[in-house]
């Protein structure tokens, strides 16, 4: 594990060195609305060289229907060699609970989830768990939408199966919330909520043994790259390897923004925050370390201090 960042310019330099790439779709390949051609040709191109690429999604449907998906999007079929899914996994969750009655929370778009498995679906108040992957309008409601749900389901000691770990997602430009940030008010409630995809170990455990039939032969750990744009689930997703320490994760939550200031892009707030510093407004640091470094939280606390001294 390197102790910096590395920047490319592309992906001709690092095509030796591994066998095998699991890479994030949404956010990666494509933006749900359009794909993203270079991110796309650069997958191929590790194809080309005999990389295997398989891709990992925290989409909560089976891989089958996240193939038909990046074909309407006009993703390119030589950028990938397989799929998997936290539908995938999820299904493995369900299946071993065969017969037992659930409350499906989301959007019927996701109902090929359930699709062959013996899962009858009853009303909120008749379920023995819930599985969820996602908000039934996402568009205008937010997790607090099911608080009274979710309180109710804590009291009944219900399981929820989280289908999509992700809080939020980038849909043409506009966040919008998942599953995941559902799960999240649920633990939040004392309730005990199960993950099936990203960070966690089973999707990925599925996804090496994907590519490793796909390849015929075992993959070393360090021969595997992870390609990804969220600290949360991509990066994170490391720390289920036992190989990778502690540390190393430290390391990659450091460096795995390339912009200063309060977020991971040159974006507004980031640009008022370098401005603030440059006019010297804010105080020296606000807009140039990495907003994910450790050295921000002193950079608060001296914030806090000079607050302070000011208000007396």
């Amino acid at each position: 594990m390197p102790s910096s960042t590395c920047l490319l310019s592309g992906v001709s330099p690092i095509i030796g060195q591994y066998e095998l790439c699991l890479c994030d779709i949404w956010g990666v390949v494509h933006n749900g609305v359009a794909p993203y051609a270079e991110a796309c040709a650069a997958l191929a191109k590790m194809r080309a060289g005999g990389v295997t690429v398989v891709l990992v999604s925290n989409a909560p449907r089976p891989r089958s229907e996240i193939a038909i998906q990046l074909g309407r999007l006009g993703v390119p079929g030589d950028a990938f060699d397989a799929i998997v899914t936290s539908g995938d996994v999820a299904r493995d969750l369900i299946a071993h609970r065969a017969g037992e009655p659930l409350y499906h929370l989301g959007p019927d778009r996701d109902l090929p989830l359930l699709a062959g498995l013996d899962a009858p679906r009853v009303p909120a108040a008749e379920g023995r768990y819930v599985v969820c992957t996602g908000l039934f309008d996402d568009e205008t409601e937010t997790a607090e939408t099911y608080a009274e749900a979710l309180a109710d389901f804590a009291r009944r000691d219900l399981t929820l199966i989280c289908a999509n770990p992700d809080l939020v997602v980038d849909r043409g430009g506009r966040m919008v919330p998942c599953a995941g940030s559902i799960a999240l008010a649920y633990e939040k409630l004392g309730g005990r909520a199960i993950y099936a995809g990203k960070p966690h170990a089973p999707i990925y455990e599925l996804a090496i043994r994907q590519g490793q039939e796909l390849r015929g032969e075992n993959v070393e750990r360090s021969r595997i790259l992870a390609i990804g744009d969220s600290v949360r689930t991509d990066a994170m997703g490391a720390a289920a390897d036992d190989s990778v320490s502690d540390a190393d994760v430290e390391v990659i939550e450091r460096s795995a923004c390339p912009t200063c200031g309060s977020c991971s892009g040159m974006f507004t707030a980031n640009s008022m925050n370098c401005l603030t510093e440059a006019l010297g407004l804010a105080l020296p640091g606000n807009g140039s370390v990495l907003a994910t470094h450790a050295d921000r939280k002193g950079l608060f606390v001296e914030a806090g201090h000079l607050i302070v001294d000011l208000a007396r």
